[in-house]
């Protein structure tokens, strides 16, 4: 099989194909570290480990970076107004960012290049795009000549004149920094410094890099003049992103990414997530609040829309994915519930070779542009048959499949799920469901009935199974044990 992706720049699908066989160089732009991650940043980061997940499982050997934009206005502004220092806001936020995603089960990035580590990059990417003729010093700030890079607009499909016609002259009067520019969209690579503010030394004068430039530099000290994968959120692609193309390319001469990935918003009840309009959410506020949904939830709620495609986050829509992971969770959890008793031997491996029907319908559907709702049909498929023949098992003490085509299958959903970032282990079930007895209590209670049994002591075992029974407990003696099951 073939893996296409669905590339920005060419607006089309296209066949991956990386720069070195077996290899992908693949760069993700990070947070602007000044508070705490959002919704909108939990898909963003959910979506690129789950796309970095597959390539590995594919058999690529993939070098996934990602930086923290740690010199920006939005982190002065935040240090002045709690009278910190601009590193202090950027590490408590970065310190942030790791337990946030972690909870989500996003994996490390192999690098995390930073702004303020990158300023000699950053300083000679400037100076060659103003040896070049891109490039102008002016009052202390460099500004880039947007109209001498002709393929300005390229990943954006927007032309100059038509945001020329757009501004409708309104340009001048919102941009500050228009009487030091040379025409009205070229854009900052260089800001001098301000009062109060912190500052690098350079040719041009004491001040700190524009925003897109820093990015540029990363990405080619970390990775090389060209890389295979570019991605990140569409509200980056302009200009974000057009403007990293047009930066490094200049200077380079080269395709900066053979492919540009980018990944749909979240709304919020039908409406743009904006602190404007009070429907902000963290990612902490969500899963530390009332009735929170378990993380999982979360990364299965991203994951059953296309990457690309806007998500709209309601309460219903997360009370669903809550559900449709307990069905899941449950499957992925059928083995260590009953592997032991169907006389498994083995634990799950970590991307272990396996080839059937369900892994070629899984590999056909993210092999089309990373397509993980069709890919969690297959998972939901093979769940619900082992949740079905787990209640089999419980009531009846026997199933109705042979343990090996179970263990085959089971092994198989804990796989594609594992691809996919979604994993559960036995204490994410509830222990104590706030109208029963925890399960340490049930296990208690079999074992003084297993003792009252073995003392011929009838009456009690009786007792005790009708004590269980009457707080929704059912005892099923096998062979094997005795197992139990809430009603």
């Amino acid at each position: 099989m073939t893996l296409t992706l669905y590339d920005t720049l060419t607006r089309r699908k296209q066949i991956f194909e990386p720069l070195e066989a077996g290899k992908v160089k693949m760069y993700c732009c990070g947070v602007t570290v000044y508070d705490y991650c959002h919704l909108g940043h939990a898909r963003c980061y959910i979506v690129w480990d789950m796309v970095r997940r597959y390539l590995q499982w594919r058999g690529y050997d993939v070098r996934y970076v990602q930086n923290f934009t740690d010199i920006d206005d939005k982190i002065l502004n935040r240090a002045r107004e709690q009278g910190l220092s601009m590193e202090v806001v950027a590490e408590k936020f970065i310190d942030a960012y790791f337990e946030d995603m972690k909870r989500l089960n996003v994996m490390d990035a192999d690098e995390y290049p930073r702004a303020t580590h990158t300023l000699d990059g950053i300083k000679r990417l400037i100076h060659q795009l103003e040896h070049k003729g891109y490039a102008y010093p002016s009052a202390g700030d460099v500004y880039y000549k947007v109209r001498e890079f002709p393929e300005y607009g390229k990943l954006s499909g927007r032309n100059l004149a038509e945001l020329q016609a757009g501004a409708s002259g309104r340009v001048e009067e919102e941009d500050p920094d228009a009487p030091k520019k040379q025409d009205p969209f070229d854009f900052a690579l260089w800001k001098a410094a301000k009062a109060g503010e912190p500052f690098w030394e350079s040719p041009w004068g004491a001040g700190r890099p524009g925003w897109h430039i820093e990015c540029s530099a990363m990405v080619r000290q970390s990775l090389g003049d060209t890389i295979d994968i570019h991605c990140g959120g569409n509200e980056l692609a302009f200009p974000h992103h057009e403007n990293e193309i047009a930066q490094s390319e200049a200077v380079t001469g080269k395709q900066l990414a053979r492919y540009w990935l980018h990944n749909g918003m979240i709304n919020v009840d039908g409406k743009k997530m904006s602190k404007s309009l009070g429907n902000f959410i963290t990612i902490r506020q969500l899963l530390d609040g009332q009735n929170a949904p378990e993380a999982m939830a979360i990364r299965l709620f991203v994951l059953q829309t296309n990457y690309s495609k806007p998500i709209d986050f309601t309460q219903d829509a997360i009370a669903f994915a809550q559900n449709s992971w307990n069905t899941l969770k449950e499957g992925l959890l059928f083995g260590d519930r009953f592997g032991s008793g169907l006389g498994w031997k083995w634990e799950a491996e970590e991307n272990p070779s396996i080839q059937n029907p369900e892994v070629e319908k899984f590999q056909a559907a993210m092999d089309d542009d990373f397509n993980s709702p069709v890919a969690l049909a297959v998972l939901f498929e093979l769940a619900k048959e082992l949740g079905k023949e787990g209640n089999i098992l419980v009531h009846e003490g026997k199933t109705k499949t042979s343990p090996e085509v179970l263990e085959q299958q089971w092994r198989t959903l804990v796989t594609l799920a594992g691809v996919l970032g979604l994993s559960a282990k036995p204490e994410d079930k509830p222990s104590q469901p706030s109208d029963g007895l925890s399960d340490a209590t049930i296990e208690a209670l079999i074992a003084q009935r297993q003792a009252a049994r073995k003392a011929k002591n009838f009456a009690e075992s009786d007792r005790i199974r009708n004590e269980l029974q009457a707080q929704g407990i059912t005892l099923i003696d096998t062979p094997q044990g005795t197992r139990w099951h809430r009603n």
